[in-house]
């Protein structure tokens, strides 16, 4: 596990490097334009990136022992949303990298130790699945982003294959609220890059499935976009799902967020 833990520190880095580097070249006409989640700007996801970045702070800094002033999040969302699109900007660049700079100081040991109480959960969660859920978000929202000015954009190749990993172990559970199993008729497994997708009354994503019913062919990074309701066209060339069930199918299973 402490692998995983450093290969997710690493694709969030990546991400936050490639992601700054973009969002630092942007105008005030760039950052309005519409992102590749269809009702925000991109102004409004890096807002969305940001403020996620000040509030996951604070239980990972409790965490290790930090002691963080409480704020409301429905406070820090209201001065988020009233700020100026280049001030929304400017603080994704700095809660991010503050976000960052807490997660890689931790020891090999707080690494594989610390539990988090993230506040939504039933209980605090291993280190690993605090970062997990944040290289999800981080990872999809930043594909917002870049898709905007180059329609080709994909996500990361790294960050996918350890969202897939990640979605096969210590976040799974993330599945029951991205998914909609009940949108099929009948139960499906689908061979899909990494591992399997297994769709019957919950979805789980295995490692290794012998005889699945369908297959997805295509990248991982296009994969990870199904999931967060992101591979719809014009953004699906040379995706292709063959067997019991179809794209289409799928994409109703995973209507994003």
């Amino acid at each position: 596990m402490s692998q995983l833990v450093d290969r997710t520190l690493a694709a969030l880095r990546s991400e936050h490097d490639t992601l700054a580097g973009l969002v630092r070249t942007l105008t005030d006409d760039q950052l309005a334009a519409s992102s590749g989640a269809a009702e925000w700007t991109v102004a409004q996801v890096l807002s969305h990136l940001g403020s996620g970045a000040e509030i996951g702070r604070a239980p990972i800094a409790r965490a290790a022992g930090e002691t963080v002033p409480a704020e409301d999040n429905q406070t820090i969302w209201a001065r988020w949303d009233a700020s100026a699109p280049r001030a929304q900007a400017e603080g994704f660049l700095e809660h991010n990298a503050r976000w960052l700079e807490t997660v890689e100081a931790f020891t090999p040991e707080q690494r594989s130790s610390l539990t988090v109480d993230l506040g939504f959960l039933p209980e605090p969660v291993p280190l690993v699945t605090a970062l997990g859920m944040r290289l999800s978000e981080v990872a999809n929202h930043s594909w917002d982003v870049r898709v905007a000015f180059d329609s080709a954009a994909g996500v990361d190749a790294e960050s996918a294959a350890v969202l897939v990993d990640l979605l096969a172990g210590p976040v799974g559970f993330m599945l029951s609220f991205l998914a909609k199993p009940a949108e099929l008729a009948k139960p499906v497994s689908v061979a899909v890059p990494g591992g399997a997708l297994v769709i019957d009354d919950a979805v789980t994503l295995v490692e290794d499935l012998e005889a699945p019913s369908a297959t997805f062919t295509g990248p991982a990074e296009a994969f990870v976009r199904l999931l967060s309701g992101r591979l719809k066209a014009p953004y699906d060339h040379g995706v292709r799902v063959e067997g019991g069930v179809t794209l289409e199918e799928l994409r109703r299973v995973f209507p994003g967020f």
